[in-house]
């Protein structure tokens, strides 16, 4: 399997010529979802969710589907009937040829003035992949690479830290890192990956690795 990050929270898995994009949003590349044969969100928040960059992205594949949760489904199941799946905790399926399973359900506490709305998690391939998109989610089984929510309003460095510990996976990549300054980028580097106590990386926008 290929992975190669993209912009922010977004990622691109390639494998057996079909590829499959989680979370391509505002913040990520205008083209993050281009030339994908699924889609998962994990959240209707716009860095996660860009509906005019899956509207395209369908548009331009008439076979490429979208698995998301409820509030973001209803924006697009009109347009595309039959494309677009509403999925939950619990949930298992394939898509283009990736074997996911869906754990969590809310986002993470933003303020408790904030009211929390829905967000899941993916394990792709039996947890050859594991995406929490806006949570700290522990899925219960092993995962060789975490997508690691590195920096958002809703997180700390010390509950990323406790995160890897928890999850233990091989290695975690960085996501969630447009709000992380380059100035900031090697005190997080060190830290994680020294207390983490799991391979701590991070590719750059477009920058892939092998799984």
């Amino acid at each position: 399997m290929k992975l190669t990050k993209m912009s922010h929270a977004c990622v691109r898995l390639e494998k057996d010529g079909r590829t499959l994009v989680i979370d391509p949003g505002g913040f990520s590349e205008q083209d993050a979802a281009a030339g994908a044969d699924a889609v998962l969100v994990t959240h209707e928040h716009p860095d996660h969710f860009d509906e005019g960059r899956l509207r395209s992205a369908l548009e331009t594949n008439p076979a490429a589907e979208i698995w998301t949760l409820k509030s973001v489904a209803d924006q697009l199941s009109t347009a595309f009937p039959g494309r677009v799946h509403t999925v939950g905790h619990g949930d298992t399926f394939a898509a283009a040829g990736f074997e996911v399973q869906v754990h969590g359900e809310l986002h993470a506490v933003i303020h408790p003035d904030i009211p929390r709305i829905t967000n899941v998690g993916y394990v792709v391939d039996g947890g050859k992949v594991f995406h929490p998109g806006d949570a700290l989610t522990v899925p219960g089984l092993p995962v060789e690479t975490l997508m690691l929510p590195v920096m958002a309003p809703w997180n700390k460095i010390s509950e990323v830290i406790d995160y890897v510990r928890e999850v233990r996976p091989q290695r975690a990549y960085d996501i969630h890192d447009s709000l992380l300054t380059d100035l900031a980028r090697p005190i997080y580097d060190r830290q994680i990956g020294t207390l983490g106590g799991s391979d701590h990386l991070r590719l750059a926008p477009g920058e892939s690795a092998e799984l």
